[in-house]
């Protein structure tokens, strides 16, 4: 449930369904949600079964054993006629006296997925077209005292799809994502472009294709007299130390003219207030406060994210309408500023440029009902903990929950968001342009209070497959006027409806017309915008060239790993555990994927000698892999000031770029990520001929610490040390040691010897980092000792660790056990004793059954 409530007189009044009718009171809101007694049926079959609302068709097929689980092993194959059929979902519901002698009742489908025709008593009342929009339909006259039906029938997006694909003269270049010969459609056919509906559904490179129809939103029916407040807009204007100044914009929508007071209060003290006259139909009105003294919101790591309660008030007579909602008091910029390399990119927070620390999330599920307000909160809690302070909501999805808003708002990550538009060319009818239109209406209105939001996105990598990947070629063949076409339609979509959107509604955060580019309408390039970087993956390019492929903000990157083994066991059997299986296979959806694994790792490591081991060495792989990046990135501030890993999250059990798998689980790369975004970073590095040790501080004070620096071999022998006094400025990246390293080397077995960094301020250490010279599988590392001792603790156990030598990705494993660890896949310096927090509910009885560890080493 968000946080924003549409409240008379502060309460919202929930009727369950058969409850006993109560005297109309004119002073309060009536809100019903529309949840139980929901049946569905394929259309034209006489049999209904049971449904869940919110739920898909899908969902509802598997809660009455029609299909099997899609994500297990090969059945996805086998349900690709789902979407080719229509659905029809039907419910009763009461309503009384008292509800239909208000003088608005309203009908709110708060997300209908997605061509769906509804129906109350047999009336249809509403067409709607599109998974994003919320609809309001007046349905007093259709509505009658004592029980009334509600009828929804959903027609195959496919089926629509393919009439408007074919009844266009050319086909739109490309939705390669979209698999429609997986998905069993009519010459294989891309059709997604033409519904306004998540692209993943019909497939992508991490994805199923698994084609949703469903309420998947909740449906509330609602009553309430003279007026209501339909939304509520703070606009911030200055901050000082003193007061900040702001404007609330009431937009109210009234059943005649009435005199009314507007007020803003504060967690219940009032602010300001005004006299106003309201107007017949929807208009807007504004109230001028401020708030003295404020308290800023600050990202995750610079400060606190400080909200502040906000109530708008209407009186009209006796009745008070209200609307609550949450602000943040800071000023946010993206600044682009002409300098000696191009164009700056970069976000100042409060008068601070901010390193973006981040990475890419896609929707939690292929099924989106089934997404918990848990799942929201491990994945906020990941974020936090791995010293993120961004992430961006990707344009092949969903505009997300509210729930995902309000956590970001609550611990300080900003949130790049885009519209929902990817890896496509979109059509520009007039019906569809004012679709879209009203979608990025509903969503900026909605999402616009929140300090979070940091930027509004037209769209995911359409400009750069244009420019590059071969699009408009594909237009040029199809006739001489297409590609002007195709790009007029870009340009209606990407340069006008969606900027005009946020200018009228949210005009105070930046539009960046598509990611990545270097401005609107401008193709990509390092020193003007932010950049896409797949040399690595699709390019087989090494790893180390993360670190040198720099653009102003990296906000995709990314390599593949496949979920660790208690995952796999899942949706596999022994007889698929073979990176080449045909289940192994379609749990992989890049077209170059297993191979492009085994590729890089063979590159490290040597083959791992059974499927555990390689899962394991591939989590190590692609965290190694990242580290380049995430460290790179960051050392290469200010040019650089954002890194994006492309994925945080799964949408089902699968190989993919994720850190977290679809069972929220970390890989080994979640805890590198965690490290290697700490506010201040230690990072030694190779450049050219040159050894380096950059320090990066993304604290807004100076840091004072001991840089110690020990070249050592694996038995722990010192051979070479050096500590020495630093002193680091607030908000800097810079390098605090600079050997060429032949002959700091010379005569040195390399095989042998690794590079401790360690930052020491006031006798903590706060940024530690190991650096090899070689490849894991040209060192001579020696099998460990690995000791371990449990204590149990109120939440779970503390392990105490020892190493009598270097323990390479130390990794601790419990099986199918439900638990977390502080720490994991971590290296050792030989002789070093270290604690990790392992958070559980299992008894030490149990925990010892299944507690396992093992190092790199062991895999070989």
């Amino acid at each position: 449930m968000s946080i924003k409530k549409v409240l008379f007189l502060n309460m919202v009044i929930a009727f369950a369904f058969g409850c006993q009718p109560k005297e109309k009171n004119p002073n309060l809101m009536v809100q019903n949600e529309i949840n139980e007694n929901w049946q569905f049926r394929q259309a034209g079959e006489a049999d209904w079964m049971d449904a869940t609302v919110p739920g898909t068709v899908h969902t509802d097929l598997m809660d009455n054993g029609v299909i099997d689980d899609p994500y297990y092993r090969l059945n996805e194959l086998n349900i690709q006629w789902i979407d080719k059929e229509d659905w029809e979902y039907k419910t009763t519901f009461t309503v009384h006296e008292n509800m239909l002698s208000h003088d608005r009742v309203e009908l709110d489908f708060k997300g209908l997925d997605t061509y769906a025709d509804v129906f109350v008593n047999g009336e249809q009342i509403l067409a709607a077209n599109n998974m994003f929009r919320e609809w309001q339909v007046d349905a007093k006259e259709f509505l009658k005292e004592g029980e009334n039906e509600l009828r929804i029938l959903f027609k195959s997006p496919i089926k629509i799809g393919l009439e408007k694909y074919d009844a266009n003269e050319f086909v739109y270049p490309g939705a390669e994502n979209d698999q429609a010969e997986r998905g069993e459609v009519e010459d294989g056919k891309r059709v997604s472009i033409y519904t306004r509906k998540a692209g993943y559904h019909y497939g992508w490179d991490w994805g199923p294709r698994l084609v949703t129809s469903g309420i998947w939103r909740p449906v509330f029916l609602k009553a309430w007299d003279e007026a209501r407040i339909e939304n509520l807009q703070i606009v911030q204007h200055e901050v000082s130390d003193e007061k900040a100044t702001f404007t609330a914009i009431f937009e109210v929508e009234a059943e005649g003219n009435e005199k009314a007071t507007l007020s803003v209060l504060n967690d219940g003290t009032t602010l300001a207030s005004n006299k106003v006259q309201i107007k017949e139909g929807v208009n807007k009105y504004s109230v001028d406060f401020e708030i003295e003294n404020p308290e800023l919101w600050w990202t995750n790591g610079l400060g606190e994210a400080h909200l502040y309660n906000i109530t708008g008030k209407m009186k009209i007579g006796q009745q008070t309408f209200s609307e609550d909602t949450r602000i943040g008091i800071r000023t946010l910029e993206l600044v682009r500023e002409e300098d000696e390399h191009g164009t700056s990119f970069y976000f100042k927070l409060n008068g601070h440029p901010v390193f973006m620390k981040g990475a890419n999330n896609i929707p939690n599920d292929m099924f989106l009902p089934r997404v918990t307000d848990q799942n929201y909160h491990t994945m906020i809690e990941t974020a936090k903990k791995s010293n993120m302070n961004m992430l961006r909501v990707w344009g092949g999805g969903v505009y997300e929950d509210d729930l995902f808003y309000e956590l970001c708002d609550e611990n300080g990550i900003l949130v790049w968001q885009d519209f929902m538009f990817a890896c496509a060319m979109f059509p520009n009818d007039e019906p569809f342009l004012e679709n879209i239109r009203q979608e990025a209406i509903d969503n900026v209105k909605r999402l616009h209070n929140h300090p979070s939001i940091a930027l509004w996105c037209g769209n995911n990598e359409i400009l750069t497959a244009w420019n590059t990947w071969g699009w408009k070629g594909i237009a040029e063949k199809q006739g001489e006027d297409v590609p002007e076409k195709v790009w007029q339609a870009y340009v209606d979509i990407f340069h006008e409806t969606l900027p005009e959107v946020v200018e009228e509604f949210d005009p105070q955060r930046s539009y960046w017309g598509s990611s990545p580019s270097s401005g609107l309408g401008v193709q990509a390039d390092l020193v003007n915008g932010d950049e896409h970087y797949w040399g690595v993956w699709w390019g087989k390019e090494p790893f180390e060239t993360y670190a040198t492929h720099l653009a102003r903000f990296m906000s995709e990157y990314g390599f593949q790993s496949f979920p660790e083994m208690s995952t796999v066991k899942k949706y596999a059997e022994p007889q698929d555990y073979d990176i080449y299986s045909e289940v192994m296979k379609s749990h992989q959806r890049s077209s170059i994927g297993n191979e492009t694994i085994e590729y890089y790792m063979l590159k490290e490591y040597d083959q791992p000698k059974d499927f555990e081991s390689f899962l394991y060495v591939n989590h190590v792989l692609q965290a190694e892999g990242i580290k380049f990046g995430l460290e790179g990135h960051r050392r290469a501030m200010p040019f650089t000031m954002g890194s994006l890993y492309w994925q945080l999250n799964d949408v089902w059990p699968v190989a993919s770029w994720s850190s977290t798998d679809y069972y929220q689980k970390w890989k080994a790369l979640q805890y590198y990520v965690k490290k290697g975004f700490e506010q201040v970073l230690v990072s030694p590095y190779i450049d050219g001929v040159k050894l380096k040790v950059g320090i990066v501080n993304d604290r807004l004070e100076n840091v004072n610490a001991q840089l110690k620096l020990k070249l050592m071999d694996f038995d722990g022998r010192v051979i070479w040390e050096k500590a020495s006094l630093v002193e680091v400025p607030a908000n800097t990246s810079d390098n605090y040691f600079n050997e060429n390293r032949h002959e700091f080397l010379y005569r040195k077995d390399t095989r042998n010897l690794l590079l401790s960094a360690e930052l020491v301020e006031n006798g903590e250490t706060i940024s530690r980092n190991i650096f090899f010279f070689r490849p894991f599988k040209e060192l001579n590392v020696p099998s460990p000792e690995v000791d371990y001792s449990v204590t149990k603790t109120s939440d779970g156990f503390n392990i105490e660790v020892s190493t009598d030598k270097l323990a390479k990705n130390v990794y601790f494993q419990m099986g199918s056990e439900g638990g977390f660890f502080s720490d994991n896949y971590f290296d050792m310096l030989p002789g070093e004793t270290k604690t990790i927090h392992l958070k559980t509910e299992i008894s030490e009885i149990d925990l010892n059954e299944v507690l396992t560890v093992r190092t790199l080493d062991d895999a070989f």
